[in-house]
């Protein structure tokens, strides 16, 4: 038995560690938090002091029964959780629940997984830091009484099934606001002027009128004056310039910039970043520091002589910015500055050159330029054309790095052929452009991230998990729109003629941005109009600030938790007894045919448009289209769902009709149904547009050969192509060619995805009717019936026992509820039309 235990919160950190002790060491994982507050209740005594009731899961009652086993044995424990303060917290539970004697428990940190940064941890131990565990203690404790309390509130007001959180709801707020202010954005137009000239040495370039104009007539007056004009250079400056190099990541920068360059979603980041450090790759990726310690300045410095020569490098010196910043904690850096590319898996190396490029950047010298400022006049009116460019002279640190940008449209400016002043010019075209004034964007998960970390919101743990929430929670989505077309018209003055010609250009194409659903914003307006503290920006900011003052030893984490509990819990108490239930209803107009009013509101399927009045006895119900919002639907729109669903006659014999169900609008042929495609109108398909639909899928149905005498078909889904056997859904990846596909082909798939299958299991107790199978991103998942439960990554599964997966199932399986009395009939009747 060795005399050391080392406890860290993770095998992969463990199995890192291990490589730099001796025999006399034996390193083992808490697998994160062994200690949490109880799932199935609130779990905080608000009235002796707020004091949590900590509890140890049952999926880690074995792991702590072998750690306390060993520590019992060890001469010294090691606790060796990250240096953050959930951390801390993970090693104060760790003393706590293993009863360790403190007289042989000794707490240490480092910032990366390196020999020397390990050795010299255990050469400086310390004690368990309860400031930074009261600060966990406080976020932790106070998100639970804002979840626990608020979301009552909303299965109440709302919907059955949703829930609120501190940062997550913010988040929200953030979206739902950017997007009702693009909603009503009004687009105003204006003309851009651009002209190409030609020097005497036959150069082209071109150069701008520094202002628009505000109509057509301004523009083509302009233009007027410029027929038979000549020019000359007026004016012309050139003088040094520099740039300098961004500051190493912090975690929120390392996000932005991965989504940027590498468009990596901000979980995804984290998960890779996690990796790199537990291979003692790069040091701690949980930070809002851009320091760099002095030895990591040197090496930095050594390298870049090394690899490119003295005059690129340059020591340099960051000051964070952010809020409580901890500014003993280091940038995310490589552990090894001459470590250029590591040979791993292809999205860890990517990350890790991004973090080497960056860090090296930030200590080379400036990139040196010379920018050219050119005037450009007219001998018949005063206005200036002006065009700049500029001349890289040294590269400095853009050899190795530029930092991205989230505006799209940043112009860069190129270069400028030679000129001198009085030069004359010959104009070869003037254009007068109308462009449209643009709203504000879309959030990505990148830019929400900058936005919540400007605001003082949350903490570098805290970005991915919420983006991750609010998206599961279906508060927020993915955004796919295609854009549309808008036409603008060019004016162009060429051989003293000017010509107008109307052309196209998509607007509104936003792939991927960030959207609130119905949900999301009607749930958020409710909070925002019943607790206007709890979504307060300034409020959310100065609670993370309280955390820090604890965390410093600077505030009693009970008295905070009080101040802020006495004035939130009877601010729930009169909302739930007093606030009207929300539906997000909205009176679009009046029926035509019937003289009610129609309306919009979220119903038990989903948004739903509604003709009637609130008493009538008989109403009318039509879903809205999937891309269709409560907040943005007109009344033509939501009456037009009241002609489905539409008859367009039969089909070889069978009736066909267009409808709009729970998964969007489709065509019924027979006992057929087909999805429309993306952004079809349902009342605009025909009967020969339904034909041609019907004959696509049952060409894509029809078999294309068989395996095992059980026909084989072919698709294309969302995920790309596909073929179908036995109730198996098998992707076709490009090796194969779609089009056509040899049996060998179809054997070869259907029989590697058959193991794949067989792989993937690792355990199944047949007679139990559970199975444990391996996951996405390396986790595994219990499967009983309709049950899933998804282990944490840090799970060994392969370990895990009968006993143990069935207590883990008896956890998670839900109570059977006693049958509800029945109820006397309504007297109110509904007709609901599909």
């Amino acid at each position: 038995m060795a005399k050391n235990l080392v406890i860290v919160e993770s095998p992969a950190k463990a199995k890192t560690i291990e490589k730099f002790l001796g025999k006399d060491y034996q390193v083992e994982s808490s697998y994160g938090h062994i200690a949490d507050l109880p799932s199935k209740e609130i779990g905080v005594d608000v009235l002796n002091g707020f004091k949590p009731k900590y509890e140890v899961s049952p999926d880690k009652k074995a792991l702590v029964k072998k750690l306390r086993d060993l520590s019992k044995s060890a001469e010294t424990v090691w606790l060796a959780s990250d240096e953050d303060r959930e951390g801390e917290a993970i090693a104060w539970h760790l003393a706590e629940e293993l009863k360790l004697d403190k007289s042989k428990t000794k707490r240490i940190v480092f910032h990366e997984i390196t020999k020397t940064a390990i050795l010299k941890a255990i050469e400086n131990p310390r004690s368990i830091n309860y400031d930074l565990v009261n600060a966990q203690q406080a976020r932790r404790v106070l998100d639970r009484l804002v979840g626990y309390e608020l979301s009552p509130v909303l299965w109440k007001k709302v919907r059955s099934g949703l829930s609120a959180g501190r940062v997550q709801s913010v988040s929200v707020r953030l979206i739902v606001e950017r997007e009702r202010d693009i909603t009503n954005f009004k687009a105003e137009a204006t003309y851009s002027i651009t002209a190409e000239f030609t020097n005497e040495a036959g150069k082209t370039f071109k150069a701008k009128l520094p202002k628009n104009f505000a109509t057509k007539q301004e523009a083509h007056d302009f233009l007027n004056k410029n027929i038979g004009s000549q020019y000359k250079v007026a004016d012309l400056e050139t003088k040094p310039a520099k740039k300098s190099p961004a500051a190493p990541f912090t975690t929120s920068t390392l996000q932005q910039e991965a989504a940027r360059k590498l468009y990596l979603p901000v979980g995804v980041t984290m998960m890779l970043a996690q990796r790199l450090y537990e291979a003692g790759l790069i040091t701690y990726m949980r930070t809002d520091s851009v320091n760099l310690s002095n030895d990591a300045m040197a090496a930095a410095e050594a390298e870049i002589i090394r690899s490119y020569g003295k005059e690129f490098s340059k020591r340099r010196t960051y000051n964070t910015k952010s809020k409580g910043a901890q500014e003993a904690h280091e940038a995310i850096r490589p552990t090894d500055m001459s470590q250029h590319t590591v040979n791993i898996d292809r999205d860890q190396a990517r990350l890790y050159d991004l973090i080497w490029k960056r860090t090296l950047a930030s200590q080379m010298s400036d990139a040196e330029l010379e920018r050219t400022n050119v005037k450009i006049e007219a001998n018949n009116h005063k206005e200036i054309f002006t065009a700049s460019g500029e001349v890289l002279m040294f590269e400095g640190f853009l050899k190795v790095y530029l930092e991205g940008h989230d505006d799209d449209d940043e112009e860069q400016e190129g270069m400028l052929p030679a000129l001198k002043v009085s030069e004359r010019l010959v104009n070869n075209y003037i254009t007068a452009t109308e462009r449209f004034t643009r709203p504000s964007a879309r959030y990505t998960e990148a830019s929400l991230v900058k936005k919540l970390e400007e605001l003082g919101i949350g903490r570098p743990s805290t970005y991915a998990p919420t983006i991750s929430t609010i998206i599961s929670r279906n508060y927020v989505e993915k955004g796919n729109f295609e854009g549309q077309q808008r036409k603008f018209s060019q004016l162009t003055l060429k051989s003293s003629t000017i010509a107008e010609q109307e052309l196209n250009e998509n607007v509104g194409s936003d792939k991927g941005k960030l959207v609130p659903t119905d949900i999301g914003t009607i749930v958020n307006d409710f909070l925002v109009n019943h607790f206007d503290t709890i979504l307060d920006y300034n409020f959310t900011a100065k609670v993370e600030q309280d955390f820090d003052e604890i965390a410093s030893g600077n505030e009693d984490w009970t008295k905070m938790m009080s101040n802020f509990y006495d004035h939130f819990h009877p601010n729930v108490v009169d909302v739930e007894k007093n606030a009207e239930r929300e539906s997000g209803e909205r009176i679009l107009g009046t029926d035509p045919k019937t003289g009610k009013p129609v309306s919009v509101r979220l119903g038990k399927f989903g948004p739903m448009a509604q003709i009637g009045e609130p008493d009538d006895e008989v109403k009318q119900f039509a879903s809205l289209l999937p891309e269709q919002n409560i907040g943005t639907i007109s009344l033509e729109e939501a009456l037009g769902l009241f002609m489905l669903p539409k008859n367009l006659g039969e089909y070889n014999g069978e009736e066909v009709e267009v409808n709009n169900g729970r998964f969007g609008p489709y065509v019924r042929f027979g006992k057929m149904f087909i999805s429309l495609p993306k952004g079809e109108d349902p009342l605009d398909v025909t009967l020969e547009r339904a034909q041609e639909l019907i004959n696509e899928k049952q060409q894509a149905d029809a078999p294309i050969g068989t395996y095992k005498n059980e026909p084989i078909q072919k698709g294309v889904g969302r995920f790309g192509p596909f073929i179908k056997w036995n109730g198996m859904f098998i992707n076709v990846s490009k090796k194969y060619n779609f089009d056509k596909l040899s049996q060998s082909d179809l054997v070869e798939l259907i029989e590697d995805k058959l193991q794949k299958e067989v792989d993937k299991v690792i355990h199944n107790w047949e007679d139990e009717g559970i199975k444990v199978e391996k996951a996405r991103w390396g986790r595994s998942v219990i499967l009983k019936g309709k049950l899933k439960i998804e282990l944490n990554k840090d799970v060994d599964a392969s370990k895990l026992t009968l006993d143990q997966v069935k207590v883990m199932v008896a956890e998670k399986t839900p109570a059977k509820k006693a049958a509800a009395p029945k109820k006397a009939a309504a007297k109110k009747t509904t007709v609901k039309k599909k």
